[in-house]
This record gives structure tokens, sequence and C-alpha cells, in this order.
């Protein structure tokens, strides 16, 4: 199977950061406020199902586009489970990647390969790897366990019209990163920037919540960004068409599926 080529651009970001003196919310739990991070941006709604645009784009400047539906569903104890169906460009229509949830251990994932007709197990130490290409790693389409690493609040700050809390995680188990800040508005609780850290201590690759809308009553990251800052390769992932509680059934996530993927919800 050919390796997936990842495709894109120069990174044009304008943040006003305005430092502030620290405020009583520093002494909140670090954990605590990334499980309420974690919640709202994966766990929203009892279920999800999103028409999603990814853009892949060079430091050139030459763009690809890759149009998805993403299907989630929350369980009990923790547990999720993600559906995600390509619907184009050609090359990668049909492919599907499945992901098993799970609080404290590895999850399950899948990927359906339909020119090969070939269901293929992620391995956990792959879900750190590009996700078909893009500069969003497997782990960071589905989250990452938050027990998986250490958490400590440095500071709080502004950055643009919202209050951040910034907090530094540290992993424990293996990760993409050696240390990572991330940006959590007080709010809404929705990460507005990350920035991760390799073994050298130097940048390489920084995430942005772009725009951010109130869908159903949740506050809703809908428009993404992910840039490698060593590569200059950029991926924009817009949420089109969002609806929360929608009623997904439990046979949906089945490996079964992959080959007889539910039509009815990827219209």
């Amino acid at each position: 199977m050919k390796t997936w080529i990842a495709f894109c651009a120069t990174l044009s970001l304008i943040v006003l950061a305005t430092v502030v003196q620290p405020s009583t919310a520093v002494a909140v739990d670090a954990m605590e406020i990334v499980q309420k991070s974690q919640a709202a941006f994966f766990e929203a709604g009892q279920d999800l199902r999103a028409r999603i645009k990814m853009v892949l784009m060079t430091r050139e400047g030459q763009q690809r586009l890759r149009e998805l539906t993403m299907l989630r569903k929350n369980f009990s104890a923790g547990e999720q489970k993600y559906f995600l169906y390509f619907h184009s460009p050609a090359d990668v229509s049909g492919t599907i990647f499945m992901v098993y949830k799970y609080p404290v251990k590895d999850d399950d994932r899948w990927l359906f390969i339909p020119a090969l007709n070939l269901v293929q197990r992620v391995a956990a130490r792959d879900s750190r790897t590009s996700f078909v290409g893009s500069d969003f790693s497997y782990e960071d389409v589905s989250g990452r366990d938050v027990e998986a690493d250490t958490h400590r609040v440095l500071r709080t700050e502004a950055l643009g019209n919202r209050q951040a809390v910034v907090i530094e995680s540290v992993p424990m188990r293996e990760a993409d990163y050696a240390r990572k800040l991330t940006w959590i508005d007080q709010t809404t609780f929705l990460p507005l920037k990350e920035e991760h850290y390799d073994l050298q201590g130097e940048l390489y690759k920084i995430f942005t919540a772009d725009e951010i809308r109130d869908v159903q009553g949740f506050p809703t990251a809908t428009k993404r960004t992910m840039m490698n800052m060593k590569t200059g390769h950029k991926t924009e992932v817009v949420l089109e068409s969002v609806a929360y509680n929608v009623g997904l059934g439990d046979e949906i996530f089945t490996e079964r599926a992959l080959r007889r993927p539910p039509e009815k919800w990827l219209k």
C-alpha cells in the first residue's frame, strides 16, 4: 500500500496574546481543566454527525481537498466510538477510519481501504502518526487519554478576545511530542491553541481553533488548523454541517459496517 502523502502550506497566523497577572484560576487543578477541555472538544452531546472539508496545503500554496463525514457516539464508562467516511477525492473515496476509544487503555482503530477490500488494524504505536496524510495524527482526531500525561497550569492569558488558561502537558506514555502547551478557554473550555515541542525543545506543530460557533447549545470549533512548523505543511479542517444528538445506532460502529457503510447517515 502506498504511503499517504500530506500536502500543506505556509501558515499566516496572527494571534494577539497579552499576558496578565496570575489569578485565582491558576490555582484550579490542571487535570480538572484538561478533563473539561476534552469533554467540551471531543464529547459534546450524546452523539455527533458532521460533514467535514479537509484542505491539505503545501508550503508553495498547492491545495488538495478531502471531504468526509464523521459519526461519533458516547457510550458508558467514558467510552466512545468514531466512524469517519471519506467521500472524495477519488483515490480515497470509500476509505473508512473507525475508532473505539477507551479511558486509560489504548484505543482500538481500524482502517478500511476499498481498493484492496482490506480492513487493517491501526496499531497503538501508529496512533501518533499522520492521519491519512494530514498534519493531524490519529490521536488528534479522537483525542488522547488525559491520564497519559502530567499537567500543570502555567498562567492565564488573553488570546484574542478570550481569556485562556495555559496548561503544560508532559507525556508519561508515548506521544508525538515531548511537551505540549494548550491555551484553554476559561468560558467554553475549548482548546484555542496548542504548541507541540519535540525532544530538542523545538516547536514543530501548532494547532488553532480558528472559528467557534454555538451549535444546539454546544460551543463547537467549526474551523481548525494544524501547522507543521518544520515542513511548512498545513491542514485546515472545516465542519460545514454539525448536528448533535441525532440518534446514531450501535450497528454503525462495527467491522461489518466498514464494508457496508450506513448510507442513511453519509448523504
